[in-house]
């Protein structure tokens, strides 16, 4: 391949979403490739937010029925704008709460434990919090987690094979929880294969989209996925601590919430002040406590962005972009100790690189201290993240190169190889 500048700089000339990138803010001598742990501020996100902000301020409380957003059916408003992200109904889909509430919500309603089926099944590789969440559900159920909360094991410290999940779904597995991305190598799951197998045997199924959603197109209603749930400020660039999102499929959206809140109430009825829940007939059932305005406003914004660019287009462009990097990365950084962590093929590849290497924080530190913003995951991976609405390919390509002239003058070298307070 071409490894010049002049060929990065063509490919951004052919890039049909390359008008995107100035529709954000860049720092001038930083190359941002953590747009997988917090996306950009984008100006139609800031727009939004002192448009809800205007809002509070010229309304007052008339806010809640009035002006250009009313905010009580903001979250379902901004649910159904969102559902073409996750291939939902704009019924089963909700603006709501955040990652961890949203999974306590879902496991609260959809495990059941009866008739010899009391376990949950997970992975040894999901996200912390996720487990934390599991242990929880399954301690207020009055079980221990170390006997029934299951975690398929991975056999090389990066990847779950579909094939072990499956043999794992046992007939004492009353519920399935399960990344669509793993966080840190980016291996894609086979969703539907996997959704398929649940079904098979009776088990339901529900997935953490936190790391696939704003960058992978899902079909999450046409899979038959039972429930999901994932964070806006990653991807899909909502801004920090940005509310989240969740989905039920059509066929439960009968269903009582597990948790039941004020704002899952339906909406014709929530003001009558009853005190017998009656819940939306929509995934708007699953709200627990009044939204976030301020928090959810960026979204308004963002969504706006990707209803024009599309998550095809969006998909492509990241496929293409992390290809490219691990492209330059096999050409110009051999015998430098790196490994490539992530799947190679197009179809088991989120939207980051993994680079795996013994010295990750120090390289890490190094990055940062010349302008590249990556991010580490312990022990020893470097996740980088080019996005396809504001990373351009010749940034791809100066950030290799920058890369490369840490490795060859040894300056992580000059860093503790341990983690910061945020890695």
């Amino acid at each position: 391949m071409d490894t010049s500048k002049e060929y990065a700089k063509s490919l951004d000339q052919q890039d049909p979403l390359s008008h995107f990138r100035d529709e954000f803010y860049i720092q001038d001598g930083t190359l941002y490739m953590d747009g997988n742990s917090l996306g950009l501020l984008s100006k139609r996100a800031e727009t939004s937010v002192f448009r809800i902000l205007d809002s509070w301020k010229q309304l007052g409380i008339d806010g809640w029925t009035g002006g250009e957003h009313p905010w009580y059916y903001l979250s379902e408003q901004l649910g159904e704008q969102s559902a073409d992200l996750v291939g939902g109904k704009k019924e089963e889909v909700i603006v709501t709460g955040s990652t961890t509430v949203n999974l306590h919500q879902l496991v609260a309603t959809f495990y059941k434990p009866e008739d010899g089926r009391t376990k949950i099944l997970a992975d040894e590789l999901n996200f912390p919090s996720d487990i934390y969440a599991l242990k929880s559900q399954l301690e207020l159920k009055g079980y221990d987690p170390d006997e029934h909360l299951v975690q398929v094991k991975s056999r090389d410290g990066r990847e779950i094979k579909e094939d072990d999940v499956i043999e794992a779904m046992t007939d004492d597995i009353a519920l399935i929880v399960l990344p669509t991305v793993l966080y840190r190598s980016g291996q894609l799951l086979d969703i539907k294969r996997l959704t398929e197998e649940a079904h098979k045997r009776g088990i339901l199924i529900g997935f953490d989209g936190c790391h696939s959603v704003g960058v992978v197109p899902h079909h999450f209603h046409e899979w038959g996925v039972d429930f999901a749930y994932w964070c806006h400020y990653k991807y899909v660039n909502s801004g920090p601590g940005g509310v989240g999102g969740l989905f039920v499929h059509e066929r439960h959206l009968n269903e009582t919430p597990g948790l039941s809140g004020w704002f899952g109430s339906d909406k014709d009825k929530q003001f009558d002040m009853d005190h017998t829940f009656q819940p939306a007939q929509t995934a708007g059932a699953y709200q627990i406590g009044t939204p976030h305005l301020l928090s959810v406003a960026p979204l308004i914004g963002s969504l706006e962005l990707f209803n024009e660019a599309g998550i095809e287009a969006i998909r492509r462009k990241s496929l293409k972009s992390t290809q490219y990097m691990m492209d330059l990365l096999q050409r110009e950084l051999q015998g430098y100790g790196f490994r490539i962590g992530n799947p190679l093929e197009d179809d088991r590849r989120g939207g980051h690189v993994c680079l795996e290497h013994k010295e990750a924080a120090r390289i890490c530190k190094a990055l940062k201290d010349k302008g590249v913003i990556p991010d580490f995951r312990s022990p020893n991976v470097i996740r980088l993240a080019p996005i396809a609405f504001y990373t351009s390919y010749v940034e791809v390509w100066e950030t290799m190169q920058v890369l490369k002239d840490i490795m060859e003058q040894k300056l992580y070298e000059q860093y503790e190889n341990k983690r910061g307070v945020i890695a």
